[in-house]
């Protein structure tokens, strides 16, 4: 049976306790779980992504987080969830709050919240916590476990507290985890955030209390379910050293007693040392020993070997004797700290070398067949991860440096008007479609742009790379605003026959079948703009819009109206004459240009510019400079929904002086 899906929606506010008093800020994640045995596993999971995310965002009480919290959470979670399906048989709701409490002595806590949808459970006057929060809760005095099982025994125990509320047609078990360490002096700032994501990876793979091992339970259901956990925990993770980090977690301490992990320096010659990237101990005062250790002489595999297990005999003597101490120099320490047995795998994907696992297990003599197997098909997954991991890395380099590229280094001043920018590329590791300029033409003329090519990636890249040189040229060469986007319309829709053209080229070299559509129309909106500026102050502004939304004109008393009129997308319509709008930007007014990340920026089944909410906006920023103004649309573009935007954020502002 597949794992179920989980949907998380996480939402920081401030707000008050179950128990009414008064807090500062929370977050909350929250999802909901089908009521089937596959539930309780989806929960932990749910927990610990939670967990992680907090924790890599760097949030303050996050620093409390220790192993024993997150495997508490992950407990209580399993237990409540596991009652909720058992006995009530319903869709199962799951909250996870981060409470953080001020005062005198700050605290912070945990508060898990764990509702069924059963229509009809009974009120026993008599059952404990039923009351409507942490107050009144009583842990000591547990229900019958005839009838609720052993489960809120273990709540009680792990829980500073815990309640049963109920509601019509809910009911609701929470239970409170103080966070251990609310004390913690925060990490230090150079690399913190590296830190954050590798404490993220350990809480997502966490490590098992150290108990005698059994090699028993890897059977024919052991040994797919601890596959399928890996592979849940590894898939999706987009930097390497947190991949590394996470299987470390896995492997130590189930399958072996230390291990490291290598990985090939990708671009790097074959002379180059692999780096070092994870070294884990099953006693935390082993790790470092094994790192200097490993680092003074690193692991080589033979040219030949292949995915499979490679025995290595292990190279660092242990402690000699007390009483030869004082006669010998100090060696370096066994990786392990006494004699055992060590097996390397190599870490592939698509047939290239990306690293090197080496695991180790102490006082035996061989690592068992069957553990050594699940190893070899654990570093296959790992392999995919790392390679995942670095296509990412690539694709995202290459996004960068393209968006580079096709933006201008600097914007141009404009005499008499003062403009500022935002451009906030969306977070997903490709290129942009929004691209900007300002520059200067003949005539004492200065030309804006704001364009929105549509889709993303390299396609976008193409088409921002051909508009913007172009407007350039057209500008320079004394065209109209109207003339400028008609040619540049014209060449958008020659360039996509050319390349329809080619592809059909392409197919029929190739033997394949002919295209049925040959088109290939590229569509970009566009907002271009002409500054002229005036005598006696101000500037003359001619605007023309090509599908894109309409640029904002805002006067010193708060009144707002659309500058332009709405025309077809360019490279849609051929034979297509575009018109353009002149008014005068007087001192005091400012125009406001923005692509449709702003106004179709989305909360639920609603948009930022519903009902006119730019143009609220807008008015609320009268008499403000440029860079007021856009800091004060942005901050609304983002507070407008809880999450970050999906889309590219550019937004120009031209305020006249």
């Amino acid at each position: 049976m597949a794992p179920i899906p989980l949907q998380r929606d996480t939402v920081q506010r401030p707000g008050t306790t179950r128990a009414g008093n008064a807090h500062g800020p929370r977050l909350a994640s929250r999802t909901s779980l089908p009521g089937i045995p596959l539930a309780p596993s989806a929960a932990r999971r749910f927990v610990r992504a939670a967990l992680a995310e907090w924790t890599g965002l760097g949030v303050p009480a996050a620093v409390g987080f220790s192993d024993r919290l997150a495997d508490d959470a992950v407990t209580v979670t399993n237990e409540l969830v596991t009652n909720a399906v058992v006995h009530a048989g319903t869709t199962v709701d799951l909250v996870l709050r981060l409470e953080e409490e001020g005062g005198d002595e700050p605290s912070a806590a945990l508060v898990l919240e764990v509702t069924d949808h059963h229509p009809a459970r009974p009120v026993s006057g008599d059952e404990p916590g039923a009351d409507p929060g942490p107050a009144g809760a009583h842990p000591g005095e547990l229900p019958d476990p005839a009838e609720y099982g052993r489960g809120l025994q273990v709540v009680a125990t792990l829980a500073d507290s815990w309640g049963i509320t109920y509601r019509t047609g809910l009911k609701t078990v929470w239970a409170r985890l103080p966070v251990d360490d609310w004390s913690a002096p925060p990490a230090p700032p150079d690399g913190e955030a590296l830190r954050r994501g590798l404490r993220a990876a350990e809480i997502l793979a966490p490590a098992a209390r150290r108990t005698e091992r059994d090699d028993a339970v890897w059977d024919s259901r052991g040994a797919p379910a601890f596959l399928a956990e890996a592979s849940d925990l590894l898939a999706g993770q987009l930097d390497e050293d947190l991949v590394a980090a996470i299987a470390g977690q896995l492997l130590v301490p189930r399958l072996a007693d230390w291990c490291a992990i290598w990985l090939e320096t990708e671009g790097a010659g074959p002379a180059a040392e692999p780096r070092l990237a994870r070294v884990w101990h099953s006693e935390e005062t082993g790790t470092e020993p094994l790192r200097a250790a490993l680092e003074r002489e690193p692991l080589r595999l033979p040219a030949g070997a292949g995915p499979g297990p490679v025995p290595v005999p292990v190279p660092w003597p242990a402690h000699p004797a007390e009483e030869d101490r004082e006669a010998t120099p100090e060696p370096p320490p066994h990786p392990g700290g006494r004699d055992g047995a060590a097996l390397a795998f190599r870490i592939t994907a698509g047939g290239r070398a990306l690293g090197t696992v080496l695991v180790g297990r102490e006082g035996v003599a061989q690592v068992p067949e069957a553990v050594a197997s699940l190893i070899e098909d654990f570093v296959r997954r790992l392999g995919l991860a790392v390679g995942a991991a670095r296509a990412y890395t690539r694709q995202a380099t290459i996004s960068r440096i393209l968006q580079r590229g096709l933006l201008p280094s600097k914007v141009a001043e404009i005499p008499g008007v003062t403009s500022a920018l935002v451009y906030e590329p969306s977070d997903d590791g490709v290129v942009g479609g929004d691209f900007y300029d300002i520059f200067p033409c003949p005539g004492d003329r200065w030309c804006f742009v704001l364009g929105d090519v549509q889709g993303s990636g390299p396609e976008a890249a193409v088409v921002t790379g051909l508009a913007r040189p172009w407007l350039r040229l057209l500008s320079r060469e004394g065209f109209g605003v109207g003339e400028v986007l008609d040619r540049l319309n014209r060449l958008l829709l020659d360039d996509a026959m050319e390349a329809a053209e080619a592809a059909a080229l392409m197919v029929a070299a190739a033997g394949g079948q002919q295209l049925h559509d040959g088109t290939q129309s590229r569509f970009l909106s566009l907002l271009y703009g002409e500054v002229v500026p005036l005598p006696d102050g101000g500037v003359r502004c001619t605007v023309a819009s090509a599908g894109h939304p309409l640029p904002l004109l805002l006067r010193p008393d708060g009144s707002v109206r659309p500058a332009a009129d709405p025309q077809v997308l360019l490279g849609v319509v051929e034979d297509v004459a575009y018109e353009s709008q002149i008014f005068d930007l007087a001192p005091g007014d400012t125009l406001l240009c923005v692509t449709d990340g702003v106004t179709e920026r989305r909360s639920g089944p609603l948009m930022f510019d519903d009902g006119d909410g730019l143009a609220r906006v807008l008015a609320g920023c009268a008499g403000l400079p440029a860079e007021a103004t856009a800091e004060r649309i942005r901050r609304a573009v983002h507070e407008f929904a809880e999450l970050p935007p999906d889309d590219d954020v550019a937004l120009l502002v031209l305020h006249a002086d």
